[in-house]
């Protein structure tokens, strides 16, 4: 519809605004206009009404009462006066330029107009419109002889000017004002919408079209800015956007090939640490049984049994790193059930307090009351748990404090029990953070750069999120979060697996 169109509405409030602002400004003027007409018509009416008067006080000086109904009847010929007489105080025409209507009484309005003491008015006469004058006639030392000492009102001097002519000028000059104000408001109106349309609406819709085109996946589309106003810069950030957008899409597929590759390697990678994995932990184990023989066959005080005690070492990491590239590589199928995490963590902590590196370290509990269980394998996140708390340990050698935290929580229409281990180590930097669930990747003189790839592996096998969170000097917080149960009995994060 067109009243939807910003363009059409933008149209429509201008002219709206010009047609009140000009029309205001015409019927000022035109009200100015008449304003002037009459006071021009009241300026010329009392100089003959003056005038007039002169005549009158002449010929009645002289006591020459017929000259004076002579000269009334003269100037009452004149083509702008309707009427012309001298009516008494109390009403009657004593002199009229119509002598049928002396001695009758006045025109009611005339005479209303002099009592009220106003000696102008604008009344209805014959059908005109006419302007009321009246001119009270007083008597001065004169005029004693005739009308007895002091001074009164012995008549009134009363004339009816016809305003036709200026009411047909009026008409005249607002037909004229308002026509002007019709093709006024028209070619402001074309004007204003030539505009709009040439320089507004075109452009935006071109540049409606093109994005249109970049949400289908077109990103060569460009626009060419034809001004320099800010439509003109707007197609130039329109512009900068798409070039921007291209350039993240063609690094993101260069980065999803890298990744590909990346998954690809990995993926032998793993086959080939599964079969070496294989193949070395049996003659691994043969050798520890022989070494652990032969280490008995020494006297405790024999330095040769701590030769043998170190090769023991040796093997038993080789057989760690063994074990942790098959969990790598061939992860087990979890196996499911309802799991209390409080009393999981609890026992993992018990393990752990036998750890010789953390005795140091003090530990804190803040564990949530009456959390729903969790649909989980709970040697696997036990594992994990071990796992995050051994290098939380080893993260503050000369000791600190431990949190260990669950909540529930929410992510979107998924509920989770959260589980938050805190440490107050040294941190780890954002690059090294970036990089810490790349497999093989480590800061240990020791490890093996699959801890924490296994752990990120086996929580997401049980449909959980593992997050990170660090800074130099301000300690690491990792948060699991675990899948609730809901009072259905079944778990509510994305993508769980079905109880059995």
């Amino acid at each position: 519809m067109l009243y939807k169109s910003l363009i059409v509405r933008v149209i429509l409030l201008n002219i709206l605004l010009m047609a009140v602002g000009i029309g205001i400004f015409t019927l000022i003027n035109v009200r100015r206009e008449q304003v002037h007409l009459i006071e021009s018509n009241q300026e010329t009416a009392n100089l003959l009404l003056a005038t007039i008067e002169k005549s009158i006080f002449t010929a009645m000086k002289n006591g020459d009462s017929p000259q004076v109904q002579q000269i009334i009847e003269l100037v009452g010929k004149g083509e702008r006066l309707l009427n012309l007489r001298i009516f008494h105080p109390d009403g009657t025409i004593l002199k009229s330029a119509n002598p049928e209507e002396i001695g009758r009484p006045v025109n009611p309005a005339d005479y209303n107009l002099f009592k009220e003491g106003k000696s102008e008015g604008i009344f209805r006469v014959n059908g005109h419109e006419s302007l009321t004058i009246n001119l009270p006639i007083v008597t001065d030392e004169r005029c004693y002889l005739c009308h007895g000492v002091g001074r009164r009102v012995v008549g009134v001097l009363n004339m009816n000017f016809d305003l036709k002519k200026t009411i047909q000028r009026l008409h005249e000059s607002a037909n004229i004002s308002f026509s002007s104000m019709l093709i006024l408001i028209a070619i402001f109106s074309l004007g204003v919408s030539f505009i709009l349309l040439r320089f507004v609406r075109q452009p935006i819709q071109e540049m409606s079209e093109k994005m249109a085109k970049v949400e289908n996946g077109d990103l060569s589309v460009r626009l060419d800015p034809r001004n320099r106003d800010e439509i003109g810069q707007l197609m130039g950030s329109f512009n900068s956007m798409v070039d921007k957008l291209e350039q993240t899409k063609i690094e993101l597929e260069k980065y999803h090939y890298q990744q590909m590759e990346r998954a690809d390697r990995l993926a032998a990678v793993g086959e080939m640490a599964t079969g070496i994995a294989h193949e070395i932990k049996n003659p691994l184990a043969c050798i520890s049984g022989a070494v652990s023989v032969l280490a008995d066959d020494y006297d405790i005080n024999d330095p040769r049994r701590e030769i043998v005690s170190k090769v023991l070492e040796q093997i038993n990491r080789l057989d760690k790193t063994a074990t942790d590239l098959l969990a790598f590589g061939k992860p087990g199928t979890p196996e499911f059930s309802y799991v209390d995490i409080n009393e999981l963590l609890k026992k993992t902590l018990f393990f752990v307090a036998q750890h010789p590196e953390a005795r140091n370290v003090e530990r804190i509990f803040e564990l949530t009351r009456e959390l729903p269980p969790v649909w989980i394998d709970i040697k696997q996140i036990q594992q994990v748990f071990f796992n995050i708390i051994i290098n939380a340990i080893q993260a503050m050698p000369e000791g600190g404090l431990l949190t260990l935290t669950t909540d529930r929580v929410k992510q979107g229409d998924d509920d989770f029990v959260r589980v938050t281990i805190r440490d107050t180590g040294k941190g780890i930097g954002a690059e090294l953070l970036a990089k810490i669930f790349v497999p093989f990747f480590t800061t240990k003189t020791q490890g093996t750069g699959l801890g924490l790839p296994i752990c990120r592996q086996l929580v997401e096998h049980n449909h959980g999120i593992i997050e990170v969170d660090s800074s130099p000097q301000q300690g690491t917080t990792f948060s699991i979060l675990l899948p609730a149960v809901s009072l259905s009995g079944e778990p509510t994060g994305v993508n769980n697996s079905e109880p059995t």
